[in-house]
This record gives structure tokens, sequence and C-alpha cells, in this order.
């Protein structure tokens, strides 16, 4: 994986970085926001929060997401015990920031009714793309992972496997949970469909789109601010 940057000064480029992180996440949590408007499913790390807010409504999806994000971090440090730094404590207010952009997204594409399912299907393409934009600046911005993917890492180096090997399998897990959820409290499949299937096969190659098509220019700007004046 991609070294990333933890414990540099307060500067100039760290707040810039965190800010891109931000901005990030803004994006990511709007794709989750516009993919469950498609009522087809949601990414697969999203998608057991996804059915808890189905099934109990008095919590917002965002505030789900808050709850197994912290429950992520639980996960790392239980995994990591003293090997885990205290810095990806940072992981909580961005946790609640997604959380609460999720329900900001929600409320911004709350006009929008699907009428068919092909619309359904273009919100679930467009949240994906969105969604993957995110996911692509907050990897440039190169200062600290998400909940999941942080997790997925404190996993790999426990166990000792690859990371993509144990991303994959997570991935599968969240899925499976959120299954279970649905048929526990539905008795049938509920808020996970095949649009978490499509988000699954195709979130990746769009990071890596955006990652090719906008790393460079971005890392070449944050550079250039940060140098000092001649």
């Amino acid at each position: 994986m991609k070294q990333i940057i933890l414990c540099n000064p307060i500067n100039k480029d760290t707040i810039q970085r965190y800010a891109l992180f931000v901005v990030g996440l803004f994006f990511s949590a709007l794709g989750v926001a516009i993919t469950k408007k498609g009522e087809l499913g949601v990414s697969p790390i999203s998608s057991a929060a996804n059915v808890m807010s189905i099934r109990f409504p008095q919590l917002s999806l965002g505030y789900w997401l808050i709850i197994w994000n912290c429950v992520l971090i639980l996960g790392q440090i239980l995994l990591l015990r003293k090997k885990f730094q205290w810095i990806q404590l940072l992981q909580i207010p961005l946790s609640f920031l997604f959380g609460w952009f999720t329900d900001f997204g929600v409320w911004l594409v709350s006009f929008f009714i699907p009428a068919n399912y092909p619309a359904k299907l273009i919100l679930v393409i467009v949240g994906t793309i969105v969604l993957g934009f995110g996911i692509s600046l907050a990897v440039i911005a190169n200062v600290i992972l998400n909940s999941g993917e942080a997790f997925v890492k404190a996993l790999s180096d426990t166990i000792h496997k690859e990371f993509g090997n144990v991303k994959v399998v997570f991935d599968i897990t969240c899925v499976i949970v959120a299954v279970l959820l649905s048929f526990l409290f539905f008795h049938a499949l509920k808020g996970t469909r095949e649009g978490t299937i499509l988000a699954a096969v195709c979130t990746g190659f769009v990071v890596k789109f955006f990652n090719q098509l906008l790393q460079k220019p971005i890392e070449s700007y944050l550079n250039r601010s940060v140098q000092p004046n001649s």
C-alpha cells in the first residue's frame, strides 16, 4: 500500500492535504447518498448500515454509518493493541463528518424520484462514479485512511495476508452481513441488491481512472503552493 503521511507537523501542505481529504470525504458520502436513492443497494461497506437505516429509521443512514465506522475503529484497536497509532483516532471525527455529509447528500437528492428501473440503475452508476471520485481525492491527499480501509490494513497486518485479498474478503463479508440482516428483519432481500454488486465491481476501476487523471496535476499544485517564494 501507499505510505500514508500521519505525523507531519502542521504546515500549509498538511492543511491543504486534510482539506483535500475532507472534500474527498464529501464526494464519497454524496456518492453513497445518490446510490441509495437508486434503491438497488449501496456500496458493500455501507450495506449493513443501509439495512439498519431501513429497519430502524429513527436513526438516519448517516448516523448508522457513524456507528459502523466507530465499530471498525474499535476493531482496529483490538487487533493492533499497542501497535495502534493514536493519530488514527482522527478517524472518529472524520467518521462523523462522513455521516453528516451522507445525510446532507440524501437531502440534496431527495427531490429526485426514480420512475423506473433504468432511472434507478442510472442513479447507481452516477453514485458509483461520484463515490470513486471522492475516494480518489482522499487517496491523493495521502494523510489518513478511512475506517474501512484502516480496519482492513490492521487485519492484513495482524494475519500477515495481502491487503487486496483481505479487502475482497472484507467486502464480501459486509454484503453477507447485510443480506443476513435483511432476511432477519424483513424475511426478504432489502437494501442490498444488484446495485451493491455493481458498486463493488466498478468502484475500483473508477478510482483508478480518477487517480491517473488527477494525481499528477493535484500533486503538482500542492507542491507549488508550499514552495517558498523566490
